[in-house]
């Protein structure tokens, strides 16, 4: 895809200072900047690149005024970063726009959906699949039965997407993520063995939830698992049966969520947490990585360490916790001299 700098412009509604006919095929960084190439300037650390980057097109700041000959062409914007992220984004869609069915698919009679859909192959749906316009599910995806996919939806390739589970508009749901299997539910036997439990409920993602590659979302027990709109989920992330995460909650990468844990909204928590089952965490809660969280969180708290408990309190306490070879001898030299 190419693309000029005259049209750059009009997405952005910039002022060019250059050839407006200057085009573009592919985005860099502008130390890395070659011909052909559409980078950015922002940051005034990096203003030496502009007098010796190769880029065809460079979106600047309104406000900058260069010092020295240049050769890329200019792009004048209010706010040059964000200008990128437009661009990146715009780019992003245009080049996932796929559209049409490949060969081999294997698509039941019984699924209904919108226009503009594209199936990569290798992919399979089964009975009974709604998929709303716009929506693209990319090479060896597996859809079962009964699941409702709604409009601008996009399906990264090798996603397994269970029976019954709800997907909202404009998710995007990243690689080799695991939507629906069974919950982890056991009952003890007598004689020290356990016998499965069955998982009769749903997962429900509401609309603009992104889940990262090779995360899993379990099935509820009865009932739902739901992730509530605008949710962000990092990859290799475990959620278990029947939790609940409330909107704009955000999670990074390795955290695990225990079986009907409820969390709030606008949260943020952080990699490599353990967050055990039944609990309730609270609204605007912050976890700091690799914290444990054991009982319920209210409103609003900070929490850091295993088990994890105030983030200043934690701190304090880590400062001793250093000393404590120090603090230790003191000690004993103490008991020693009284």
């Amino acid at each position: 895809m190419k693309f000029t700098a005259e049209q750059i412009a009009g997405i952005l509604e910039g002022e060019i200072v250059g050839n407006p006919n200057a085009e573009v095929s592919t985005l860099s960084k502008i130390e890395e900047g070659a011909h052909g190439s559409l980078t950015f300037l922002s940051n005034p650390k990096y203003n030496n690149f502009i007098y010796t980057t190769e880029a065809s097109v460079t979106i600047v700041n309104k406000s900058f005024i260069p010092e020295g000959k240049i050769a890329t062409t200019l792009i004048k914007v209010d706010d040059a970063y964000g200008a990128f992220s437009k661009i990146l984004e715009f780019y992003n869609q245009a080049k996932n726009n796929k559209v049409g069915i490949e060969i081999p698919c294997v698509i039941a009679e019984s699924v209904k959906y919108g226009e503009n859909f594209y199936l990569g192959s290798f992919s399979y749906i089964a009975e009974n699949v709604i998929i709303g316009k716009n929506v693209k599910i990319h090479p060896n995806c597996f859809i079962d039965n009964n699941v409702i996919i709604g409009d601008y939806t996009t399906i990264y390739a090798g996603v397994k997407i269970h029976s019954e589970t709800q997907i909202g508009k404009y998710c995007n749901i990243y690689a080799g993520t695991v939507i629906g299997a069974d919950g982890f539910g056991f009952a003890p036997n007598s004689d020290g063995t356990f016998s499965k439990i069955p998982q009769i409920g749903n997962v429900i993602i509401e609309d603009n939830v992104d889940i990262g590659a090779c995360t899993t979302i379990d099935r509820a027990t009865m009932g739902s698992t739901i992730i509530r709109k605008g949710v962000k989920l990092d990859n290799q992330i475990q959620i278990a049966h029947n939790v609940e995460i409330g909107e704009n909650t955000v999670i990074a990468a390795q955290t695990g969520v225990a079986g009907t844990t409820k969390i709030g909204k606008n949260c943020m928590i952080g990699g490599q947490v353990g967050i055990a089952g039944h609990l309730t965490i609270g609204n605007n809660v912050r976890i700091q990585a690799q914290s444990g969280v054991g009982k319920n969180i209210k409103d609003n708290e900070i929490l850091q360490g295993s088990p994890a408990f105030g983030y200043s309190d934690y701190n304090k306490s880590y400062v001793h916790f250093k000393n404590l070879p120090k603090i230790v001898s003191e000690i004993q030299e103490f008991k020693k001299n009284n």
